[in-house]
């Protein structure tokens, strides 16, 4: 019976929505692929695979085929679309048994689903494509939920899968993914006529129906049944994972010490190569990580090859009491330190131990999950997106053994097994075709003053060459506008006084809880007033003076705390002007305070070079298209000062420039771009983004 109505997975079919498909059973499949990724409960980012068959005809016989539709390798069905699948003749797929030589074969095998390509725009085909091409029906779902995972992770799960569905669904026992894995799965169903899914011992489930919606519903039936299982052991066991040893901090102080630390177990994680951070204290996590049976499953690693290939075969978890006082950071990384070395040294071992001749070399042997026990779960990879996923995934594994202890006992794979998968010669390959990392890939940019004109400009271009950013401002409403205009775990904001030191401490703690720490420092915070010194007050006075030096100050201070902590280097960027270094009329709090800051960034450059921290300026100059100053009293005084009307400011600045150019944001962008991503051992510098102008020459 078809049930709409669902207690442990999201029901999202929308009969308006997949009519607009009419029988276009491609959409129809892509549509399901996209619901059922939508709930990570039923498959994380990147895990599983879905497909469908339809009758083709051959452009070479003009004949009817039955051509399979698949994810592509490296896909995600929450996301799928058909520019990720492959089309496969699924005849020909078959008839690779007849050239099957075994086990030994199986990264050859790979190879030849290239030769069962129907459509020339196809992915490439995913090591499950047997899988699915050996199984006879329309559409097919290959999916990791936890509840299934869970069960098929537990001792003795051939019994309990039987338990619990009786003759309805087939069961074989773990086998890495490939085409043997495939003739099991139709073994077992030759073997089980009339079943409606298989459990796959340790790894997940395949299910199926006739139509798209039709392998939806019992997707989701088959793992409605087996929540609701676990659910009811739990219930009858009275607690989970042992119960509560150690007790949470409150939320509050759960991110401020998460803020603290982070930049700490950043450092060590990017002793090989940088890394970015993501933390979660979520109810899951603090269940299991303040649970008595921690220590006990922890080192047993994760099951599904899915998980511990993105969250490494165990985490770290840290001896550290939940109430730790963190403020010493080389106190605390005295005791850090020797931890990180014996995780690193076990994971050598672990590679030493069960490596193949023709095994790739040992990858970063940094953990990637790390367990604080009574604050949360932080995890550290190569970028945000990574870094989220593999906390999400080790989720995933927390449910799963939750759900495994529950029925009877949690099972890992065994050491050789999860190996063979991690090194796996195509999962190298897989590695090795990533596109090439951008120049501030692994990089974390905080930028003042990015709610719009330069500040905004310098986010975007450090963004679009690879770094995470944190805008700041004091307008709230820009800084939401502006990090909706990327992409998910590129960019977040904080709402940041620079007069303020709190106000700073907070935004860097945002930039550390959202990323791990901070790498590059642009000051872009600014105004600027221009009067005659008889018309200058003490309130201008101050402000220009609070904003543009005291704040640039504060900044460079707290920033070089975190980047200290880390140990990995950084840049600070002073965004200046050319009236630091050009005496011009009715200037002198704006011109004094900017050069200030230009002597400031020479002595910083000077005292914190041992650090690898490296201090640059930015002298922007005529910078009014976009530009946020120039909106209010200043343009107004500049044309004063010039005998000109404000609207010709834009003119009158690029005609007095030796390249006659009007300078906008994002040259200003580019110039910070140049001193952070390409002039790499460059420091106590000045570059002047101002079409060239001969007083300002700075030699």
């Amino acid at each position: 019976m078809q049930v709409k109505t669902f207690k442990h997975v999201n029901y999202l079919w929308d009969n308006l929505e997949a009519s607009k498909m009419g029988d276009d059973q491609v959409a129809l499949f892509l549509y399901r692929s996209n619901i059922l990724g939508a709930d990570l409960r039923i498959t994380n980012y990147g895990g599983g695979n879905t497909s469908c068959k339809t009758i083709e005809k051959d452009p070479l016989t003009n004949e009817d085929v039955e051509v399979m539709w698949i994810k592509g390798s490296g896909g995600d069905i929450g996301t799928l679309t058909k520019a990720g699948i492959a089309g496969l003749y699924t005849g020909r797929l078959r008839n690779l048994k007849n050239v099957y030589g075994g086990l030994k074969d199986e990264d050859r095998m790979v190879e030849l689903f290239n030769h069962c390509i129907y459509d020339l725009d196809s992915k490439a085909p995913s090591i499950d494509t047997p899988l699915h091409g050996l199984l006879p029906f329309k559409h097919i779902d290959h999916l990791h939920p936890d509840a299934l995972i869970a069960v098929a992770a537990a001792k003795d799960s051939a019994k309990v899968t039987k338990e619990i569905w009786g003759d309805t669904m087939g069961w074989v026992p773990w086998q890495r993914p490939g085409f043997d894995l495939g003739l099991q799965l139709e073994k077992c169903l030759n073997d089980n006529p009339g079943i409606r899914g298989i459990v796959l011992g340790s790894h997940g489930l395949f299910t199926w129906g006739d139509t798209s919606y039709e392998c939806y519903m019992n997707s989701l039936e088959v793992i409605e049944t087996a929540s609701e299982y676990i659910n009811k052991k739990i219930t009858a066991n009275g607690s989970v994972f042992g119960g509560q040893k150690i007790k949470s901090l409150t939320k509050k102080e759960r991110k401020e010490k998460a803020a603290q630390i982070m930049p700490m177990l950043r450092g060590l994680c990017s002793s090989e190569n940088r890394m970015i951070g993501h933390f979660n204290d979520s109810d899951v996590v603090l269940e299991y990580i303040n649970s008595n049976d921690l220590e006990r499953l922890a080192p047993m690693g994760t099951s599904c090859p899915d998980h511990f290939l993105r969250t490494k075969i165990q985490p770290l978890v840290l001896q550290l009491d939940p109430k730790e006082d963190l403020s010493d950071s080389e106190k605390v990384l005295s005791k850090l330190r020797p931890a990180f070395e014996e995780y690193k040294k076990e994971y050598q071992s672990y590679y030493d131990s069960h490596k193949r001749a023709n095994s790739p070399a040992v990858r970063d042997a940094s953990p990637v999950i790390i367990i604080y026990p009574g604050i949360g779960m932080f995890s550290f990879a190569k970028n945000k997106q990574t870094s989220r996923v593999a906390n999400e995934f080790y989720i995933n594994a927390i449910n799963v053994m939750r759900g495994a202890e529950a029925i009877t006992k949690y099972t890992s794979l065994p050491r050789q097994e999860a190996f063979d998968i991690e090194y796996w010669l195509l999962e190298e390959a897989k590695l090795q075709r990533m596109p090439k990392e951008k120049p501030l890939s692994r990089k974390v940019a905080l930028v003042t003053g990015a709610g719009g004109g330069i500040g905004k400009a310098i986010a975007d271009k450090l963004a679009q060459e690879g770094a995470n950013v944190v805008l700041t401002d004091i307008a709230e409403d820009r800084l939401k506008e502006g990090v909706a205009s990327y992409a998910r775990d590129v960019a977040s904001y904080a709402v940041c006084d620079v007069t303020n030191s709190k106000s700073i401490a907070d935004a860097y703690k945002k930039a550390c809880l959202e990323f791990g720490g901070v790498d590059i420092v642009v000051h872009s915070a600014g105004l600027a007033i221009s009067k005659p010194i008889n018309q200058t007050t003490e309130k201008d006075w101050d402000i220009l003076q609070n904003v543009l030096v005291k704040g640039q100050f504060e900044l460079a201070k707290q920033a070089v705390a975190i980047m200290r902590m880390q140990n990995l280097g950084g840049d600070f960027i002073s965004i200046a002007s050319k009236n630091g270094l050009v005496s011009g009329p009715n200037n002198v709090g704006y011109g004094t305070s900017k050069a200030a800051q230009q002597h400031m960034a020479r002595l910083l450059a000077a005292e914190l070079g041992t650090d690898k921290i490296r201090v640059n300026t930015v002298n922007p100059d005529g910078v009014i298209v976009g530009s946020k100053i120039w909106e209010g009293a200043w343009a107004q005084g500049r044309a004063k000062a010039y005998g000109i009307a404000v609207e010709e400011l834009p003119a009158h600045y690029a005609k007095r420039n030796l390249l006659q150019e009007i300078i906008y944001p994002e040259d200003i962008a580019n110039g910070v771009f140049s001193l952070v991503g390409i002039l790499t051992k460059t420091t106590g510098n000045i570059i002047n983004v101002d079409g060239g102008m001969p007083n300002a020459f700075v030699r």
